[in-house]
């Protein structure tokens, strides 16, 4: 595991746009899955910058997201299918048909959820997954407890995670669903390369948790330390009891 401090924030979300942009010039067909929340907002900023500047071509890529809300449409504007119109695919000339996000209004969810299995394993795979952490030490919405072979599915969210996500829905959390659809950790831990980006002091205990703690799948993150190739990036204050842990 390769373990990246920075400065500040803005170098953690440098460093990260840079590994996946580099992942993307490697091939013709890139696929890449990708996260949402406050820290990828910023990473892709950083990409749509590189883009502007003729410096990244999306043309070739498939990405795979990793989770949606149950009963939120792509055009709902608290829906993380709209999330990635508004911060990447909008600004990109990513490929309409190499989009896929989870359908949270799909009429039969259990089917939805296994052909996203199959549309991943027909595009040979995810080259490089970004990852952020949530509060219960979720990757995706891989609630507590999660097993570490699980596959796409229908979970219910935790209320800490409902709590946490209530911002973008009026700062209540009932208004946040109950259910999501999320790639599995098993499905997660199938991709080729996976990048944890996370930064903040609010981090700091559940990303020590993450590194050093019992790996468990009462903290689905843990599962990332059974994998060969994870790069997780942070910065000083995410990494701030980690690194007295470690001393």
């Amino acid at each position: 595991m390769n373990i990246i401090v920075t400065n500040s924030p803005e170098q953690a979300f440098h460093r990260a746009a840079d590994m996946i942009a580099a992942e993307i010039r490697a091939s013709s067909r890139p696929v890449l899955g990708l996260a949402t929340g406050r820290t990828m907002e910023n990473i892709y900023r950083l990409l749509v910058q590189q883009y502007d500047a003729g410096a990244l071509d999306f043309s070739g890529m498939t990405s795979f997201n990793l989770d949606e809300y149950v009963g939120l449409g792509p055009t709902d504007t608290n829906s993380y299918r709209h999330y990635m119109q508004e911060h990447l695919f909008a600004h990109v000339n990513m490929p309409l048909s190499g989009i896929h996000v989870p359908d949270g209004t799909a009429p039969d969810l259990d089917a939805e959820c296994a052909s996203y299995e199959v549309a991943i394993r027909a595009s040979n795979g995810i080259d490089l997954q970004l990852l952020g952490i949530g509060e219960t030490g979720h990757i995706g919405f891989n609630e507590p407890p999660s097993a570490f072979d699980s596959q796409t599915r229908v979970v219910e969210l935790d209320d800490i995670t409902r709590r946490q996500n209530s911002s973008m829905f009026g700062n209540d959390p009932e208004r946040v669903p109950s259910r999501a659809l999320t790639m599995g950790v098993g499905t997660i831990l199938e991709a080729r390369h996976l990048l944890l980006v996370a930064v903040g002091g609010g981090k700091a205990a559940i990303i020590n948790e993450a590194l050093n703690g019992p790996i468990s799948e009462n903290v689905s993150a843990t599962a990332i330390r059974l994998h060969d190739n994870v790069t997780v990036i942070l910065d000083e204050a995410a990494a701030s009891i980690y690194n007295q842990a470690i001393k």
